[in-house]
């Protein structure tokens, strides 16, 4: 893998499709996953700046959907702390959503596919094994 080319999130192509349809009737994306107690571990969908992020959030990456602009992926920094040696995945399953993310009324809901980050990986994202999270002041994780 080229440096540089290293994330720590990615979509499947099924859920890049229904991105494509809510971006359709909502116009630009983004997710933002919390961990908190009404949305347990799905991912959030909202309308791009619906969702205000601040210094408790960091940016975990942009996700490449074809036709669509890039689409940022937020979550807590305390989730963050946990989830950071983790190669987090966005897909899509039947069922219902929560009643606040954008694909709630499609009979789907977004989830989180995870794997551990490699020791390569995590060397390329320019983190330690142990879960390091950089800088205090750098919101962005990329």
């Amino acid at each position: 893998m080229a440096a540089g080319s290293h994330r720590r999130v990615g979509i499947t192509d099924a859920a890049a499709a229904l991105l494509r349809e809510l971006a359709r009737v909502h116009g630009p994306l983004m997710f933002h996953q919390s961990g908190g107690c009404c949305d347990g571990s799905s991912p959030m969908c909202y309308p791009a700046g619906e969702f205000l992020v601040g210094d408790a959030d960091v940016l975990l990456g942009e996700l490449a959907v074809d036709g669509l602009d890039p689409v940022p992926v937020w979550m807590a920094r305390d989730q963050f702390a946990y989830w950071s040696h983790t190669f987090l995945t966005i897909d899509v399953v039947p069922g219902r959503g929560s009643g606040f993310s954008l694909e709630a009324p499609t009979g789907n809901r977004f989830l989180i596919r995870s794997r551990l980050l490699t020791d390569e990986e995590l060397t390329a994202l320019g983190r330690a094994s142990d879960g390091g999270t950089g800088r205090e002041d750098d919101r962005s994780i990329l």
